[in-house]
């Protein structure tokens, strides 16, 4: 069983790390002009900023679910979503970007530390694995609705 965990562990950090068939965060942001983090083309309800950030809210949380018995995550939805739909300047911009790696070298480093099929004590049934599971699935849904808004504003690459 230690060998299936391991390929496990493996294969969940190259999934998190945005490997495959996602584009990772880091790609789906290079070279994203700061002027375009607040646009919401077609109406749509986010800008990239607002996505980038939600992710940013989302993962912390789930680390810090975690990690941390005494956790109390943010208020579902308001406190999970920027109402400003640009960052006040790109020092923001960078350090939410920052946060991002490093919540997520934090959570890819427990999977190393922790039996991810033990349920977590806090919790109602999640286990580690769960959570890496859903920072996963989250953060691919998310990206590619960056991407999406790149192309609609005529900024990804072809």
């Amino acid at each position: 069983m230690e060998n299936q965990t391991s390929i496990l562990v493996t294969a969940l950090k190259k999934l998190l790390n945005g490997g495959g068939a996602h584009v990772g965060l880091k790609d789906a942001v290079a070279s994203l002009p700061f002027h375009l983090l607040g646009e919401k083309p077609h109406d749509l309800p986010y800008s990239i900023w607002q996505l980038t950030e939600h992710i940013k809210i989302a993962q912390w949380d789930m680390l810090e679910f975690s990690k941390d018995g005494a956790h109390q995550s943010p208020k579902w939805p308001d406190e999970y979503w920027p109402k400003e739909v640009a960052p006040k300047d790109e020092a923001t911009w960078n350090n939410t970007l920052k946060q991002i790696e490093s919540d997520l070298k934090e959570f890819i480093a427990l999977l190393d530390k922790v039996d991810l099929f033990a349920q977590i004590p806090h919790g109602d049934g999640q286990s580690v694995l769960r959570e890496a599971l859903q920072i996963a699935d989250h953060n691919a849904y998310h990206i590619a609705e960056i991407v999406v808004i790149r192309r609609l504003l005529g900024a990804w690459k072809s």
